[in-house]
């Protein structure tokens, strides 16, 4: 297992967001600082402040679908689980912590492929997916699932290019 904190600096020179953590379960090799990046930028969109915590597991098929059934009652691998904490309008007292994170790469890459972009691509969408669900954002209904994608899209713009810092 492996992980990565904060500790280095974006490539425009502002320092990641302090509190995100990512441990490296599974065996396809990811960017962890990549994924750091993504995150740090998609919190700083999303004004999440700045002691706010984020967990990202990297996982395999197999856990994510044991996680997935112990969450949603369904034994199968998926790309991402999202577990959401605190709420940004009502936080509890202490560090903003904002939640957990868990994404499978295996079944990411099998997504980029079909969809014909890159594992880095899927990763990062995935993450600000799960991003969004932990900050309260859903698409069980149609208008729901418009709106959060349409902020997904934003959001992965804004970070793909860094124009957040």
């Amino acid at each position: 297992m492996s992980e990565t904190t904060q500790g280095e600096q974006d490539p425009g020179g502002d320092p990641l967001f302090p509190n995100v953590s990512i441990y490296d379960e599974q065996h396809i090799q990811v960017a962890l600082p990549f994924l750091v990046r993504v995150a740090t930028r998609a919190l700083r969109a999303l004004a999440v402040p700045e002691d706010g915590a984020l967990v990202v597991t990297l996982v395999e098929p197999e856990r994510m679908a044991e996680l997935k059934e112990e969450a949603l009652g369904e034994h199968s691998p998926t790309d991402v689980l999202a577990f959401p904490m605190d709420d940004l309008e009502n936080p509890m007292p202490g560090p903003f912590v904002l939640g957990d994170i868990v994404i499978c790469p295996e079944v990411a890459g099998e997504q980029a492929g079909a969809a014909g972009h890159a594992l880095n691509d899927e990763l990062a969408m995935l993450l600000v997916h799960g991003i969004l669900h932990c900050l309260g954002r859903d698409h069980a209904t149609p208008s729901e699932e418009t709106a959060m994608f349409a902020e997904q899209a934003d959001l992965l713009r804004l970070v793909s290019t860094g124009s957040i810092r």
